[in-house]
């Protein structure tokens, strides 16, 4: 399972996702899709983003059983400590 948050980003992206994946909430995306075609849309959404901020979270196999990646303009950012993430909110 996947979940993509994008912020300030063109129409055009967010559309193109919906072939792929459910926007529950405007900006949110949510699905299950195969590695491969994570790291496609991860890499589209990478070049399309412009000024905006892409992140990603997908389910794996690890202590937290998700893993988070974060590109552009977001408004929080990702810290690891001791092999965990936690997000850092901007004061």
């Amino acid at each position: 399972m996947i979940v993509m948050i994008l912020e300030h980003v063109p129409v055009s992206l967010r559309g193109e996702l919906t072939r792929w994946l459910l926007e529950p909430y405007p900006g949110v995306f949510v699905g299950h899709v195969s590695a491969m075609v994570r790291d496609r849309l991860w890499e589209k959404c990478c070049k399309s983003c412009k000024d905006g901020g892409v992140v990603l979270i997908w389910s794996t196999n690890n202590e937290q059983r998700f893993t988070m990646r974060m590109h552009g303009e977001t408004k929080r950012s990702i810290v690891e400590l001791e092999g965990i993430q936690l997000i850092r909110i901007p004061s």
